[in-house]
């Protein structure tokens, strides 16, 4: 047992933005030129799989050319001092390619393929395109293993055990409107220091000890870590 405390990351889209990876609530509900519904739902993949490919293949090599930034950098430095965990709403593994040693995707990898039938039947492809045909040992098409509008999200038990025993709780880089990650705020205890990182920031309603930095994770990531590292 670790007698460090423990520091819970709830990381967004904001942060992989500063390296180049595009978000889709910037620009009117597309996503890269496409609708949300086409492309990362089940029914977009039922409809038009071919479609639903091509876009995660896009993404997957996109993913390949970017690289972490200071927000991820210095999360990492928090780990000299601090048990830190960080649980992700991105597909993209610049946390781990920056050096973070406990992340939790709650949204599932792009760097990984699954069963279309059996959610358990999990591939690492790396940077590898998934075509039509391409299956599993069982016989079914593989799919992107990312969790799609719509579709439960398997880590959100584990993620709220971990957010429920952290001394510090941060969130960097998410408008806090994709639930059920965006409600994991609430199970942190409510008289621990909280952090909101995001140059759109507001308060949030109802929430105790919430210390509000309306910057990108770059600059705002850097300065709290300083800060923390003090203690």
């Amino acid at each position: 047992m670790s007698d460090k405390k423990k520091i819970v990351i709830l990381t967004g889209a904001g942060i992989s933005a500063e390296s180049g990876i595009a978000t889709f609530r910037d620009s009117n509900g597309l996503w890269e030129q496409h609708k949300i519904e086409d492309v990362a739902t089940p029914d977009g993949w039922r409809r038009n799989p071919q479609l639903v490919l091509d876009f995660y293949n896009q993404r997957r090599k996109q993913a390949a050319t970017v690289a972490p930034n200071a927000g991820h950098l210095g999360l990492v430095e928090l780990e000299k001092q601090f048990d830190v965990h960080i649980i992700t709403q991105n597909v993209d593994d610049l946390h781990e390619r920056a050096g973070s040693t406990k992340v939790l995707h709650l949204h599932g990898k792009l760097r990984e393929a699954r069963s279309s039938v059996n959610p358990q039947l999990i591939y690492d492809i790396g940077d590898k395109e998934i075509c039509l045909g391409d299956k599993c040992e069982r016989g079914s098409q593989l799919r992107p293993n990312i969790v799609w509008f719509g579709e439960a999200v398997p880590a959100i038990e584990e993620a709220i055990a971990i957010t429920e025993k952290a001394d510090v709780f941060i969130v960097i880089g998410t408008s806090l409107q994709v639930y059920p990650a965006a409600g994991l705020l609430n199970f942190a205890g409510e008289d621990i220091p909280k952090y909101l990182i995001d140059p759109n920031a507001e308060a949030v309603g109802g929430i105790l000890n919430l210390t509000v930095i309306k910057e990108k994770a770059g600059i705002g990531v850097p300065m709290l870590v300083k800060e923390l590292l003090r203690f």
